[in-house]
C-alpha cells in the first residue's frame, strides 16, 4: 500500500467521512402540508402482559369511582383485546378498556388513521422512558408496533423526546442520545428503505424536543445539554443530519405569561428547524372574539419565524378537561369539560384560523389523550355510570373528530375549499 492510499484510508475511516445511517428520503419528505397528532400510547390493562395495571387509566392500579384518570371513555366496540373493568355499564355489564400494550390496539388506530384521512402521529417519548435500558427496552414494545403499523397503513411516524421528568441536578440530555443512536441502530427507524415512513422535513429525519421555556419544569434549560442535543441530531456524522422540531410555550414571542423570561430559549430556537407553540388551555371558546385572537396571535408567530429563519406549525386541540386527573392527582377538581368542545366548533375554529394566517402545516393535540379530555380518536358518547363524572362526544358520532381532522388535511392542502364553517357531513 502506498503511503497516499494509506493517507486516503485513514482519511475515510475518520467520523467526519463517515456515512450517516438514514435513507436519503421517506415517502414524507416534508412536514408541510400534514396534519399530524400527538400520540401517547401510554393506557395499559389489567392483564395485558405489561405488568403495569391499569397504567393512565386511574391511579393506584384501580379503575373506581374514587381513583379512575381519564374524563373520556373510549367506544371499545372495534378492538380486538378489551380488559373488564369494575365499572358497570348502563346495562350492568363490565365497562371494558384497551390495552395500548397489545399490537392489535395500535394496529387499529394507525387503520383509523388511514381510513379518515390523518397523515401521521409524533409517537411520545417521556424522558421517564429513555433513562435506563430497561426503560428504554419497555418503551420500544409500542414504538416497534406503531412503526409496523405505520408502514401497513402508510402514514407517517416520528419521535418527539418530552424532556419532563429530568431531574433538576445530575441529569441531562444524554440519555436521549444514547436513545437516538439505538433506535437509529437497532429499530432502523429511520432506514427502512423504499417504504419508509418516518416523517422527514426537507429531507431530513424530523426529532422534535419538548418541554424548552415553561416555567413549571424543574430542570434550568441552560444546564440540561440542549445544545449538545440538537448539534448531535444535525451534525453527528453517523446520527445527525436530522431536522429539529422544538416544543415550547405559547407566548415564547415575548417571554412572558406561559413563557420563561430568558433570551436563551430565542437563541435555542433559531438553531432549531421548526417551533411549535403548546396552545392547549391558552384558547377557550368561553370568551368572545377568541378566534380571532387565534388568528392574530398565529399570524404574528409565522411572522417571528420567518425573521428568524425557522418554520413553524400552529398547535389545535379539540377542547380541555382534567377534572378526574385533577381530583386524584393534584387535591382539586377542575370544571369537567373546562374548555367546551361546542360538538367540533372549537376545533373548527382553530383548524380554519390556523390556515387562514398562513399555516402550512398542523400539529394536533392529541390523538389518545384522555387524560386530559383532548382526545380525537374514538370515545363513547355512552360512558358507564358510578358515583364518578365522565365527559361524552355530545351525541356526535365517535368518529366526529377524527372525521373533521381529516377535513382539515383536505382543506390544508386545497383539495377542499376554505371554510369558517365546519364542515356537515352528508
Amino acid at each position: 500500500m502506498t503511503r497516499f492510499s494509506l493517507f486516503v484510508l485513514l482519511i475515510l475511516s475518520c467520523p467526519a467521512f463517515a456515512q450517516r445511517k438514514h435513507s436519503k428520503t421517506s415517502l414524507f419528505p416534508n412536514y408541510t402540508g400534514l396534519v399530524m397528532a400527538g400520540y401517547q400510547g401510554w393506557f395499559r390493562g389489567a392483564g395485558d402482559g405489561s405488568g403495569e395495571g391499569w397504567g393512565h387509566y386511574a391511579s393506584t392500579g384501580k379503575v373506581d369511582s374514587s381513583h379512575i384518570h381519564t374524563d373520556l371513555w373510549p367506544d371499545v366496540s372495534e378492538y380486538e383485546k378489551t380488559y373488564p373493568t369494575t365499572i358497570k355499564n348502563a346495562d350492568g355489564t363490565p365497562a371494558r378498556l384497551f390495552s395500548s400494550w397489545d399490537a392489535s390496539t395500535t394496529d387499529l388506530h394507525f387503520k383509523w388513521m388511514k381510513e379518515y384521512g390523518i397523515d401521521g402521529v409524533f409517537m411520545q417519548r417521556f424522558f421517564g422512558n429513555v433513562r435506563t435500558l430497561r426503560t428504554r427496552q419497555k418503551a420500544n414494545v409500542i414504538l416497534k408496533q406503531a412503526l409496523n403499523a405505520s408502514k401497513k397503513y402508510g402514514r407517517a411516524i416520528a419521535i418527539m423526546y418530552d424532556l419532563s421528568g429530568i431531574k433538576a441536578s445530575g441529569e441531562d440530555c444524554s440519555a436521549i442520545i444514547e436513545d437516538w443512536k439505538e433506535l437509529v441502530d437497532s429499530m432502523r427507524i429511520t432506514s427502512q428503505g423504499g417504504g419508509q415512513t418516518y416523517l422527514y422535513h426537507h429531507q431530513k429525519p424530523l426529532v422534535a424536543i419538548w418541554g424548552l421555556g415553561f416555567p413549571d419544569r424543574s430542570y434550568n434549560i441552560r444546564n440540561i445539554g440542549v445544545e449538545k442535543l440538537i448539534d448531535f441530531l444535525k451534525n453527528d456524522p453517523v446520527y445527525g443530519g436530522c431536522a429539529v422540531m422544538l416544543g415550547v410555550p405559547t407566548y415564547f414571542r415575548d417571554l412572558n405569561v406561559d413563557c420563561l423570561p430568558d433570551e436563551y430559549l430565542h437563541q435555542l430556537m433559531r438553531s432549531a428547524d421548526i417551533v411549535l407553540p403548546w396552545m392547549v388551555q391558552r384558547f377557550t371558546p368561553l370568551l368572545q372574539a377568541e378566534n380571532e385572537r387565534y388568528l392574530v396571535h398565529v399570524k404574528s408567530d409565522i411572522a417571528w419565524c420567518k425573521t428568524n429563519k425557522v418554520d413553524y406549525v400552529p398547535c389545535i386541540y379539540p377542547g380541555f378537561s382534567w377534572y378526574n386527573l385533577g381530583k386524584t392527582e393534584f387535591g382539586g377538581a377542575p370544571p369537567l369539560g373546562q374548555i367546551p368542545r361546542q360538538k367540533g366548533k372549537f376545533y373548527w375554529d382553530q383548524i380554519s384560523a390556523a390556515i387562514k394566517a398562513g399555516a402550512g402545516m398542523l400539529y394536533v393535540a392529541m390523538f389518545d389523550e384522555m387524560d386530559e379530555g383532548t382526545a380525537i380518536f374514538k370515545c363513547t358518547n355512552t360512558p358507564p355510570l358510578g358515583n364518578f363524572k365522565l365527559l361524552d362526544y355530545e351525541g356526535m358520532p365517535t368518529d366526529h373528530y377524527l372525521w373533521l381532522t381529516g377535513k382539515a388535511g383536505e382543506m390544508l392542502r386545497g383539495k377542499l375549499p376554505f371554510t369558517n364553517k365546519m364542515p356537515l357531513r352528508n
